[in-house]
């Protein structure tokens, strides 16, 4: 008989980009790619880890992008964060269907779909099993969902932000325009920066580097990929220290 392995973590921040959660080009929700993440996220609960989410919308909706075509900062920004409780909304349906009981909250407050955010009750859900997914970004202007992630990491006390990617970590180059490219195991929060490698943007970097919130980049798309880094398998690229 096996002996059941056991998680390196006990709750862990999973960042997803709304583009993860997209068809084939990354548009829209892609009900297939849904059902791929809710899949990976059940298999690690079901390992005994607390799980929080915070998901992206450049699916639907990317804020810098309505900028560059006229519309107001803000309002985009705006706008960017309710696709973020769509994308939220979506997967909470995918993995309510497999069994994992979750709870949705979002920064913007829309009490007829989602929870506000409140820290002490989002740790409450984590210590039920539920697996709590964030939307509404950090509910400011001008601030990523990468910001968001880095924020609600250190606010709920996770041990890694577990940033999902489609490469397999970092690089020092392209490995998509560079066949040559190096990819690190390891790496330092100041060496990321003097490479200017693209972890993630400066505020969401700076903010894990100042209270030592490790970063592990990997590839999700690679089937239970998730449960291999909770595992503390060596997969994708170690960012700490």
């Amino acid at each position: 008989m096996t002996t059941p392995k056991k998680a390196k973590f006990s709750r862990i921040l999973l960042k997803l980009s709304g583009e993860s959660l997209g068809d084939a080009q990354g548009h829209g929700i892609g009900p297939d790619a849904v059902r791929h993440m809710a899949k990976q996220i059940v298999e690690v609960r079901e390992l005994g880890v607390q799980v929080v989410i915070v998901v992206g919308g450049g699916n639907i909706f990317r804020g810098l992008t309505g900028s560059e075509r006229g519309i107001e900062r803000a309002t985009g920004d705006y706008m960017g964060m309710l696709a973020t409780v769509i994308n939220a909304l979506a997967l909470q349906d995918a993995l309510e269907k497999l069994g994992a009981p979750t709870r949705v909250q979002s920064a913007i407050a829309m009490s007829q779909v989602a929870e506000p955010f409140i820290r002490r009750r989002a740790v409450r859900h984590l210590e039920k099993g539920r697996v709590v997914i964030f939307g509404g970004g950090t509910g400011n202007p001008y601030f990523s969902t990468d910001t968001a992630a880095a924020l609600r990491a250190n606010e709920i006390g996770v041990e890694v932000i577990l940033k999902a990617t489609k490469v397999d970590g970092v690089y020092d180059s392209d490995p998509k325009k560079n066949p040559k490219a190096k990819r690190f195991g390891q790496i330092s929060y100041s060496e990321a920066l003097r490479k200017r490698l693209r972890v993630m943007d400066s505020t969401a970097f700076s903010l894990c580097m100042d209270n030592q919130m490790p970063i592990i980049v990997f590839d999700l798309f690679r089937p239970h990929n998730l449960r291999r880094v909770v595992l503390g398998e060596k997969v994708g690229t170690l960012v700490m220290g």
